[in-house]
């Protein structure tokens, strides 16, 4: 069964479904039966993902792209059937662009994002919201001063078995919260780092397997466990060449709630492995490997527990990015999507807005600070941390 089947399948209470009644329009002015129109800034491979999500959305639409490279910009447009502009300035200023969602490489996003938020338009930022905390949180304050809303992309929060997972904390099924650990063992060849460009560069990838892949399971980790409150980390670079950043880390973290925990990110650990969380309490282990559940077990067994690991059980079709990073679903960009456009029209937040994407880049960057100065580091930063000129 691929991973797209599995979403479709699961229980109404795990997926949030949208409705086509808040599919109207999203500004005054705009027809009724037109649809709710994004434009994608940057036209590299994970724009390839959000313009299927768009797609799949009933009432919504790519209106078009924009890429410093008009070639790229056009062949973006020709496959999505939608209009190639020439400048950022065009792309604000068409009124058929309720809706930017910023593709560009991790440190370009603040300037787009600005962009589109003074222009009145909502922002849709790829993972992570900027490499460092200063400019996340211009990007935020942007969005709140020009009073549109802001979302950073983790789909992973979106999915069947972790929103279960969730919710079983929520419930107090797990009892007293001890361990929560998270293993990214991903791989990624020399040419994927070579091809790339700006990849595995501190200017624009801000870090590596932490801030470029783990950063999921980061958000994903603080988002099951609670807030985190310290941490001690070390990182290298063992398997890559002409890279600044690393391809390998651990790190020891202390939650709020008392429990404590492990975060390990690699890309260098061949052939890749698919993605894993464990939660732990004094009454209640789960095990999460990319989206499928490999234990639930609890002192207490409920009725739909059997139904729940039978239908979440192990069974994905993908790798989830462990070797190719084009190798994951679409499919959690389109339940976030949709539910932020529900957010606009409703008039709520967004389940993961600028101030929840900002969570997991100070966490790495308490990582790294760590890693450089060989000491523990607490939590909340109180500036972004100062990278070692020989690091």
């Amino acid at each position: 069964m691929t991973m797209d089947g599995r979403y479709g399948r699961i229980q109404n209470r795990y997926v949030l479904h949208f409705r086509s009644e808040f599919m109207t329009d999203l500004s005054q002015e705009r027809s009724k039966n037109m649809s709710v129109g994004f434009g994608i800034v940057g036209t590299g491979m994970i724009s390839h993902f959000h313009a299927k999500a768009i797609q799949a959305i009933p009432g919504a639409c790519v209106a078009g792209c924009f890429n410093h490279s008009a070639e790229k910009a056009a062949a973006f447009a020709s496959e999505y059937g939608c209009t190639a502009w020439s400048s950022l300035d065009q792309m604000l200023a068409s009124p058929d662009v309720d809706i930017v969602n910023i593709c560009t490489p991790s440190g370009s996003h603040l300037d787009p994002a600005i962009a589109a938020a003074k222009a009145g338009k909502h922002v849709v930022v790829e993972k992570p919201l900027e490499i460092t905390l200063s400019r996340c949180d211009q990007i935020i304050e942007a969005c709140q001063t020009n009073g549109v809303k802001l979302c950073t992309i983790f789909p992973s929060r979106f999915s069947p078995a972790n929103i279960a997972l969730k919710e079983a904390i929520d419930a107090g099924r797990f009892g007293r919260l001890t361990l929560g650990d998270s293993y990214v063992k991903w791989w990624r060849s020399q040419e994927y780092y070579d091809g790339g460009g700006w990849r595995g560069t501190w200017a624009l990838d801000g870090g590596g397997a932490y801030m470029n892949q783990a950063i999921h399971n980061v958000d994903l980790l603080y988002w099951l466990m609670g807030d985190v409150i310290e941490v001690c980390g070390f990182t290298g670079t063992l398997a890559h060449e002409r890279i600044e950043v690393e391809d390998a880390g651990v790190a020891c973290l202390k939650f709020a709630n008392g429990a404590i925990g492990v975060l390990e990110a690699s890309t260098a650990a061949w052939p890749g492995l698919q993605k894993k969380t464990e939660i732990h309490g004094n009454q209640g282990t789960a095990i999460v490997e990319q989206d499928s559940i490999l234990r639930w077990e609890f002192a207490t067994e409920l009725p739909d527990d059997a139904a729940l690991r039978q239908r979440l059980g192990a069974g994905s079709a993908t790798s989830g990015g462990a070797s190719d990073p084009k190798a994951i679903s679409f499919v959690g960009h389109q339940l976030q999507l949709q539910d932020f456009i529900e957010a606009i029209q409703t008039g709520r937040s967004p389940r993961v807005d600028g101030a929840e994407g900002r969570r997991s880049v100070e966490i790495i960057l308490a990582i790294y600070q760590s890693a450089w100065t060989g000491k523990s580091v607490r939590l909340p930063l109180l500036a972004d941390p100062q990278r070692p000129e020989n690091s």
